[in-house]
C-alpha cells in the first residue's frame, strides 16, 4: 500500500503533542498492515467530507484520507473531532 500525505497534513501534524505524534505513529504503522482493525474504526464520512474516510488517532484526534485508487491512499487532514466536523 502506498501511503500519501496532504501538505495541510504534515503541517497539521507537525503541531501535535509528542504523545499525539507517537499514537499517529503508531496508527499509521497499523493503517498499513491493516486498514479495518477494529481499533482505527475506519468509516466512511458524509456531508462536506463525503467521498472520505477517517480513522481513530486516539482520543478525539482524526485522520481523514482517501482511497485515490486501488493501493493508494491519500491522508489530507489530521485535527480533533469537533475541529473536524463542528
Amino acid at each position: 500500500m502506498v501511503i500519501k500525505y496532504h501538505k495541510d497534513f504534515i503541517k497539521a501534524s507537525k503541531k501535535l503533542t509528542v504523545s499525539q505524534k507517537e499514537r499517529l505513529k503508531q496508527r499509521l504503522a497499523l493503517f498499513g498492515i491493516d486498514s479495518f482493525n477494529p481499533i482505527l474504526n475506519n468509516h466512511a464520512l458524509k456531508g462536506k467530507y463525503l467521498g472520505y474516510r477517517s480513522i481513530n488517532i486516539g482520543g478525539d484526534l482524526r485522520a481523514i484520507f482517501q482511497q485515490a485508487r486501488e493501493g493508494e491512499t491519500s491522508f489530507i487532514l489530521i485535527d480533533t473531532h469537533s475541529n473536524l466536523y463542528g
